[in-house]
């Protein structure tokens, strides 16, 4: 099993009223939630680890996660309200503003997270939930108590007006880089993480000092490059697609990548630290196959197996 650990919560999307005047439609979302909804939905073997509230948009979570065939076992269900993220929309380009004091996914504690099965192979931890207290401590000691014997992989998602303490942040991300095998940025987060560096490529090849074996960078309507230890460097065109939002691209990428490496048996810790330039880019051109799909459609709507056939 894929165990994602991190955010699930409300997407509030814009859309017109009958009035004429612009409302907000609740879609469920959250970057980590979003990658195992799509991993579910590719037919891999995925569990959520998450905080999710007893409250009708959290039984709106649990729902799309087991329609998505999503394992729950792992869910902490708190008496705390959910999360919402209230989503801008600028020529299909997503901003977001985040409401989460004293939230679900916000205050999982450690005492809430249940031992990691056995079965559990690989981790995935990012989105907000590295971002702010207690929940990104959490997701830290799972990485730090689970993730030595299992392959490991971080996407950020930096959303820099949501983060309250940044020397705090980046402390705890350098610390969750060194433990991770796989590393997902976009071109703007690696921007941000490295600004004293003017080159893309130097920015990579610095994050890979830092502990991972692969590195992506996804540059939205550019596609994505591949970086590894060995010192190759990869690229994928982004698949044609009608633009209607970007919102839970890059999640989507994320479940193609893990689901492409889950399906060639590269998911192992020592495996996937080993990954070949073809094993490499064969995870990121179906990540950016399963990606097309979501941005054609409004909100965070990963892609069925079937829809790629």
């Amino acid at each position: 099993m894929i165990l994602c650990c991190g955010e699930a919560l409300i997407d509030m999307i814009p859309e017109a009223t009958v009035g004429g005047a612009e409302g907000f439609v609740p879609h469920v979302g959250g970057a980590v939630f979003n990658t195992a909804v799509g991993l579910g939905r590719l037919g891999a073997d995925v569990g959520l680890l998450s905080g999710i509230s007893e409250d009708r948009f959290g039984a709106q979570l649990i729902a799309r996660l087991e329609q998505s065939k999503v394992a729950t076992g792992a869910v902490a269900r708190l008496d705390r309200p959910t999360t919402m993220a209230f989503v801008h929309l600028e020529d299909g380009h997503a901003t977001y503003d985040f409401y989460d004091e004293n939230t679900a996914g916000r205050m999982i504690a450690s005492e809430d997270v249940a031992p990691v099965s056995d079965n559990v192979r690989a981790l995935f931890f990012g989105g907000i939930s590295l971002a702010v207290e207690p929940c990104a401590d959490t997701y830290a000691d799972v990485l730090e108590r689970e993730g030595q014997s299992r392959a490991v992989m971080i996407d950020p998602n930096i959303r820099p007006g949501f983060i309250r303490d940044e020397a705090t942040y980046r402390a705890r991300l350098a610390k969750m880089f060194a433990k991770a095998d796989v590393v997902k940025v976009s071109d703007e987060d690696l921007a941000w993480l490295m600004p004293e560096l003017a080159d893309m490529d130097a920015r990579a090849a610095q994050l890979l000092t830092q502990g991972p074996a692969f590195v992506i960078v996804t540059c939205g309507g550019d596609g994505a490059r591949g970086y590894l230890a060995s010192g190759e460097v990869l690229s994928v065109a982004a698949e044609k697609a009608n633009v209607v939002d970007t919102v839970g691209a890059g999640d989507t990428f994320n479940s193609g990548v893990l689901a492409k490496l889950s399906e060639m048996g590269v998911l192992g810790k020592d495996r996937v630290r080993a990954v070949t330039a073809a094993e490499a880019q064969a995870a990121m051109a179906f990540g950016a196959k399963v990606a097309a799909v979501t941005v054609a459609r409004a909100g965070a709507n990963p892609p069925w197996a079937e829809e790629l056939s």
